[in-house]
C-alpha cells in the first residue's frame, strides 16, 4: 500500500491526470485516447473539454479530426454521447453498451415500437447510408419513417439511440448545426479488437490514467458496469495501477503517478475554464474532492442534469460561467462562487484567454448580473 495522500495531493494528482495540469502540445485524438471516452452530449461543450487540455488548438483543428474519421461522438455507455477514438467504437460498445441495451425493450414497449420496428429502422438507415455515406438528423429520421415506422415524440431519437448502440452508425461531423450520422463500417473500418477481459482491463487502465487517483466505485459509475466487472478490471492491471488510501478510502493510480506522489513532485497548473459537460466533474460519482460544501446547486440549479461551465483554481471548482457570441467577440459572464480577493479575479479573468484564441475571438469578461446586485 503507497502512502497516504492528503485532499491536496489529491486534487493536484487529478488536475495532472485529467491534462489539466501544464500546456503541452496534444492532439484531440491523443487526448480521446488518454481517456478513452469523454462526455459531449453538448457539441460545443465537447469542443472545448478537447481545447482545454491542447496548447494551441482551434476549434477548426477539433472539427477536422471529426472530419477526418480520428474521433466520433456515440452512445458508448450509460445512453450518454461521448467523444471516443473512432478505432475504439466497437469494442467499447461490446463491453458497455451491452448493458445499456438491456433495458432496450421495456424503452420500445413504452414508445409504442416492436423489436421488428427497431430492426427495420436500423435495415432502412443502414441502406441509405450506402448511397448517402451522411445524413443529417432529418434525414435520417426520414428514411426511418418512409419504411414505414413512427418517428414522432421519442421514438425517432430511440431508433437512432438503437442503430448506435449495435455499432451499425454513430453520430458524424457537424452540418452546420446539424447533427449527422455514417455508417461505422464505411467511416471507421479500422477496429481495435479486444477479448472482454481485455476490454475491462484497458478501459480502467484509461480511466484511472485520466481521472486518478479515483475509486472502484467511480469507475462503476461512470461505465456502468458492475463492481465485479470494476474489480476483474483491477486485476487484469497489476503492475500498472496501485492502490493509494485517502480518508479510508482504496483510490487507483497508475504506477507512474503514485511514484510522482510517492518523491513529493510538484503539479504544475493554471487556473482553466471548462465547459458545463467535462470529464472534471461528470467523471466522478463522488464529487466532493472538486466541488466546494454545497455548490453543487451553483453548477447543476435545480439538479436538471445541466451543467454550468465552471473555472477551476487549484483543483476546485471557484466559479461558474456563459458565454454569449456576437460578431467576432466572446463575452463571458463569471459567476463567483464565494467572494474573491483581486488576485483572484484576475486569476479567473485570465482563464478565459484560451477559450477565447480557440474560438478565434475578442474576449470581454464581465460580472454576472445577479453577482453585481450581491444575490
Amino acid at each position: 500500500m503507497a502512502p497516504a495522500l492528503t485532499m491536496t495531493q489529491l486534487r493536484q494528482a487529478r488536475m495532472s491526470s485529467m491534462l489539466l495540469d501544464v500546456a503541452v502540445d496534444r492532439t484531440p485524438l491523443s487526448v480521446a485516447r488518454w481517456f478513452g471516452a469523454m462526455q459531449a452530449q453538448d457539441v460545443a461543450s465537447g469542443h472545448w473539454s478537447l481545447g482545454a487540455r491542447c496548447t494551441g488548438l482551434t476549434q477548426s483543428d477539433v472539427t477536422g479530426a471529426f472530419e477526418r474519421a480520428e474521433i466520433v461522438r456515440t452512445w458508448p455507455m450509460r445512453g450518454t454521447i461521448h467523444i471516443i477514438p473512432a478505432e475504439d467504437l466497437q469494442w467499447m460498445l461490446a463491453l458497455t453498451g451491452s448493458r445499456t441495451l438491456t433495458g432496450a425493450e421495456r424503452r420500445r414497449e413504452s414508445l409504442g415500437l416492436t423489436l421488428r420496428d427497431a430492426t427495420t429502422a436500423v435495415d432502412a438507415l443502414a441502406l441509405e447510408l450506402r448511397a448517402k455515406p451522411v445524413l443529417t438528423r432529418s434525414d435520417a429520421l426520414a428514411c426511418i419513417a418512409d419504411a414505414g415506422i413512427e418517428v414522432t415524440g421519442q421514438r425517432g431519437y430511440h431508433l437512432l439511440w438503437y442503430a448506435a448502440q449495435l455499432g451499425v452508425t454513430c453520430i458524424g461531423p457537424q452540418r452546420g448545426t446539424d447533427q449527422t450520422f455514417v455508417a461505422v463500417a464505411e467511416w471507421a473500418p479500422h477496429q481495435v479488437t479486444m477479448t472482454r477481459d481485455e476490454a475491462l482491463a484497458e478501459l480502467l487502465l484509461r480511466y484511472v490514467r485520466s481521472h486518478g487517483p479515483v475509486s472502484l466505485r467511480d469507475f462503476a459509475g461512470w461505465t456502468g458496469l458492475t463492481m465485479t466487472d470494476a474489480k476483474r478490471a483491477a486485476t487484469g492491471n497489476d503492475g500498472r495501477l496501485i492502490s493509494l488510501a485517502l480518508l479510508g478510502q482504496e483510490l487507483w493510480a497508475t504506477v507512474e503517478l503514485a511514484e510522482r506522489l510517492r518523491n513529493g513532485d510538484g503539479f504544475g497548473h493554471e487556473p482553466v475554464a471548462l465547459p458545463g459537460f467535462d470529464e472534471f466533474i461528470l467523471g466522478y460519482k463522488d464529487r466532493s474532492v472538486q466541488v466546494p460544501e454545497g455548490a453543487m446547486e451553483r453548477i447543476v440549479p435545480g439538479g436538471n442534469g445541466v451543467f454550468r461551465a465552471t473555472v477551476v483554481i487549484d483543483g476546485l471548482v471557484v466559479a461558474t460561467w456563459k458565454r454569449t457570441l456576437t460578431g467576432t467577440r466572446v463575452t463571458v459572464e463569471v459567476e463567483p462562487l464565494a467572494r474573491m480577493t483581486k488576485a483572484v479575479r484576475a486569476k479567473v479573468d485570465a482563464s478565459f484567454a484560451p477559450y477565447a484564441a480557440f474560438l478565434r475571438r475578442d474576449l470581454v469578461v464581465r460580472e454576472s448580473r445577479a453577482t453585481a446586485l450581491g444575490t
